[in-house]
């Protein structure tokens, strides 16, 4: 009987341990499943091109993306609505930039200050009041500026965000005291009720289709990314890929990583692919200060690979006459400034104007690097009432 009963509780001993085990193997996934076991999504990128989770774009939720908008240009605001009415004396608007370290944004600023002054010709007293975070990481500093604006109690806000959330609590506050919020230039605030700017996707349609020509349609190609949590950074690069995918086939994208809009890291990129991708043809990047860096690694390399921005800066228009960069997409931050003020002062006005004016950008290359800018795009300066 002591034998039999040994027996009974061991077997029921042996039983426990088992239930335990499958119990914790059917709560705790296993790490050691083999990846062919898990479906991997259709669009999923090879692990060791993935940004680092905090640098994640956010998911399309199907909120606003001005690229997806109809959108109207200055010009069919002005034949609509006439010259802008004249505000109240001692207006103050506040325009809130990403960085002034980047001629990009200066030029912005200046196209502000112009906007100042061409108002104060027409006998219209106005103050903008430009301010920039101390660099392209600083969110929470940009969104202190906004704050103080808003607590001077400003009469308009014209913000152009570091990322597509960092400004979002500003504008809340903003609106709840009645304050304007128009969203300016390449970064996206998707509370903000006006956005004016470029249409992002286009600027790498633009490239790829500059590039593409120049190829023949053939060969390999790389793009620098800028910030992954950066709108226009997606748009710019989503465009390029789209517009090869449809229209040239016979062009490969062997290569695509962010260097956080910063030249130094785009031209350590390039001098790694340069090395690995010996058939390299062409590289697109997100912003000149990134192309710029690329063009001194394909300097080094001695190479013919052609090289594509975006901003039109004026380092770029100098490196395209000395025939180093060789292409870069101008959205004009001179004249769009001028152009997002005059859409602000509309709508306190209280003019309805669509939710996104486009402002105009064009490809810059060797064969139009000396037009004026005003020429390109045909400018008109704003018209105030009397």
């Amino acid at each position: 009987m002591k034998k039999l009963l040994a027996l009974v509780l061991a077997a029921v001993m042996v039983l426990s341990f088992a239930a335990c085990g499958g119990n914790d193997a059917a709560q705790t996934p296993s790490t050691d499943a083999p990846a062919s076991d898990a479906a991997p999504a259709d669009d999923a990128a090879p692990a060791d091109d993935a940004a680092p989770a905090e640098d994640e774009a956010p998911a399309d939720d199907g909120e606003f993306n001005p690229d997806n908008e109809a959108g109207i240009m200055i010009e069919d605001v002005r034949a609509q609505f006439g010259p802008v009415p004249k505000p109240a004396d001692g207006t103050t608007l506040g325009a809130v930039a990403k960085q002034f370290q980047n001629e990009y944004w200066r030029t912005l600023k200046e196209g502000y200050e112009e906007a100042q002054a061409k108002a104060a010709e027409a006998g219209v007293n106005i103050t903008i009041d430009v301010q920039a975070a101390q660099d392209e990481n600083d969110e929470q500093g940009q969104l202190a500026i906004v704050n103080n604006m808003i607590n001077k109690q400003y009469s308009a806000l014209m913000l152009s965000p570091i990322s597509d959330g960092n400004l979002v609590p500003g504008v809340e506050s903003a609106l709840e005291k009645n304050i304007p919020c128009v969203n300016v230039n390449d970064g996206l605030i998707k509370n903000a009720p006006n956005f004016v700017g470029p249409k992002a996707i286009q600027n790498g349609e633009l490239a790829a289709e500059w590039i593409s020509n120049k190829l023949g349609g053939e060969g390999e190609v790389a793009v620098v990314i800028g910030m992954p949590k950066a709108f226009a950074a997606r748009q710019r690069t989503e465009g390029f890929k789209s517009w090869m995918a449809e229209n040239a086939p016979g062009i490969t994208v062997v290569a695509e990583q962010n260097a956080d809009w910063d030249r130094n890291k785009a031209k350590e990129l390039a001098d790694t692919w340069i090395k690995n991708f010996p058939d390299l043809k062409a590289i697109f990047c997100n912003n000149d200060g990134m192309a710029l860096g690329v063009v001194e690694a394909v300097e080094a390399s001695g190479k013919d690979i052609l090289v594509v921005g975006v901003d039109g800066i004026g380092e770029a228009y100098d490196s395209i006459r000395a025939g180093k960069l060789d292409a870069t997409i101008d959205s004009f931050p001179f004249y769009k400034a001028q152009i997002a003020t005059e859409c602000t002062l509309r709508l306190m006005a209280g003019q309805e104007l669509p939710r996104v004016i486009w402002t105009p950008q064009a490809l810059i290359d060797s064969t139009n690097v000396d037009t004026p800018a005003a020429e390109i795009i045909n400018w008109v300066p704003t018209e105030y009432a009397e």
